[in-house]
């Protein structure tokens, strides 16, 4: 198949492609920038010149494929409903460039926006209403191309999805402890962060696009939960800090505009996405990888 990928040539999109061709798949990704072509090209990919408030350049790249693949997010947190607002055009403009055909669109959703405290599973929806999570309009977009014909399917990544080049969410715990001189958690630490490796989490998108089904909502969760207070003391030993609770001003103070994510806690399944698509993480687990992170470069 060709295939359009926005985020490409991001963390884990770079790792998608590399899947992708890996299995035969022709790959054309959105490239907003000079250095963003070279890369594509350098890994075998095709280039799309764009960014993802381009409309007409999503249309075009989806309309040409056989396949498309939403990787795309823009991670500007201080502004993030527009960040979302956003995402969620590039959504619709996808799916109305596949709507009425059998060609796939992947659409990434986070784990994170799911309620809270319990064990969510593929059947689980973002809170409705008020209390929803500004990055439900993902899903509510992806249903919205759905609605209107497009064949459209979720993959739900953890707020970890760890390996080499990483540099999201752990990456960030890091640069706060180092900052801090200290490693902390919030509370007790009880709270849960699902978790995969991104090499998982690209065979997973592969196997989506292969094999998936519109309206399917997949999950890409290697651990269903992993304590936040093992994860604070792991960055501890890594950098030789003491690992302390942080709670309330205390909390906010440490962590700042992290501080909601730090106190995330969801216990997600993946069981169904399994059954389903017959995916199996190999991958080393979160604490696992996590000394590598340490590593001299």
């Amino acid at each position: 198949m060709r295939v359009f990928l926005t985020g490409a040539t991001g963390f884990v999109g770079s790792a998608v492609v590399r899947e992708l061709l890996d299995a035969g798949h022709r790959v054309v990704g959105l490239a907003r920038s000079e250095s963003a072509a070279r890369a594509l090209a350098a890994a075998g990919a095709e280039a799309h010149p764009g960014d993802l408030a381009d409309l007409d350049a999503l249309r075009a790249g989806a309309s040409a494929a056989d396949a498309a693949i939403h990787l795309g997010f823009v991670h500007d947190f201080a502004n993030f409903g527009a960040s979302c607002e956003t995402d969620r055009r590039a959504i619709l403009a996808l799916g109305a460039a596949l709507a009425g055909s059998d060609r796939p669109l992947l659409v990434t959703s986070a784990i994170g926006i799911l309620p809270s405290g319990h064990l969510v599973t593929e059947d689980s929806r973002p809170a409705p209403g008020p209390a929803a999570h500004p990055r439900a309009a993902t899903e509510r977009a992806a249903e919205a191309a759905a609605a209107a014909g497009a064949r459209v399917s979720l993959v739900r990544l953890p707020p970890s999805v760890h390996g080499a080049g990483d540099h999201g969410f752990v990456p960030t715990l890091i640069r706060l402890a180092r900052d801090r001189g200290v490693a902390a958690y919030v509370g007790g630490g009880r709270n849960r962060w699902p978790a995969v490796h991104r090499d998982d989490a690209a065979r997973l998108f592969r196997l989506a696009l292969e094999a998936g089904r519109g309206g399917a909502r997949y999950h890409a969760v290697a651990e269903e939960g992993v304590a936040f207070r093992d994860i604070a003391a792991a960055i501890g030993r890594g950098l030789d800090l003491p690992t302390l609770s942080k709670d309330g001003a205390d909390a906010e103070a440490h962590f700042g505009w992290f501080a909601r994510f730090a106190a995330l806690d969801v216990l997600a399944s993946s069981r169904r996405t399994r059954d389903a698509l017959g995916w199996r993480p190999t991958g080393p687990t979160l604490l696992d990888d996590l000394p590598g992170y340490f590593a001299a470069p």
